[in-house]
């Protein structure tokens, strides 16, 4: 996998805050699509976010119609075959960051550089890595957050009761299975589009130390 195109961070954020043109759009597709969102930005100025549960395309609307109501800029990564000219921009412009999924790398160590070098980042991820029912999160979200210090937001869209926002906010201790009980606490009772797609709140790691 190539390494993603950091170099050009969206251009809708003012600091580490979405400007107005893009917090008056998150607010109205929100509240035309019926949605409350809810928490608050944590005080950190970098964080990796959580965006779970994953289990429907709308998902990305309504996870940047959230973080641009509570003016937050995001970034998030995408195949870089949906950055194509003009269409590409814009996603740029709503904080996407191509990557080449062709070619291999290490994409974790090159996001946490990324990220030790930035002043202001909030990266979403969804540790699902696909809208169908899984077995295992991928661990890149944490490792990324452990090899940083960084905390943990987690982000979710209850589809049951029409809310999103942020939530639990910790910096992880090391302790996969710890931390991951502290997770799976949080996202028990939120509920996706399509429930039987949830994937399994549980990390390889944890297999390999019960």
């Amino acid at each position: 996998m190539k390494p993603p195109d950091t170099q050009h961070l969206p251009t809708n954020r003012v600091g580490g805050r979405c400007n107005l043109f893009a917090h008056l759009l998150g607010l109205t597709v929100m509240k035309l699509c019926g949605w409350n969102v809810e928490g608050r930005v944590p005080d950190s100025t970098r964080m990796v976010i959580i965006a779970a549960p994953h289990t429907s395309n709308w998902d990305f609307i309504f996870l940047l119609g959230a973080a641009y109501s509570l003016r937050l800029s995001v970034n998030w990564l995408g195949k870089n075959n949906l950055f194509f000219p003009v269409f590409g921009a814009f996603l740029k412009y709503l904080g996407g960051v191509p990557v080449d999924r062709s070619r291999s790398t290490n994409m974790v160590q090159h996001l946490a550089e990324t990220i030790r070098n930035s002043d202001h980042i909030a990266l979403v991820i969804p540790p699902a890595g696909t809208r169908r029912k899984t077995d295992h999160w991928r661990s890149g979200f944490y490792r990324i957050a452990v090899e940083t210090g960084i905390p943990l937001v987690c982000g979710y869209l209850d589809y049951k009761t029409k809310t999103a926002g942020l939530g639990l906010t910790f910096v992880p201790s090391g302790d996969p299975a710890t931390d991951m009980d502290r997770i799976r606490a949080f996202y028990q009772p939120i509920s996706g589009k399509f429930p039987a797609n949830t994937s399994l709140i549980r990390l390889k790691e944890e297999d390999a130390n019960p």
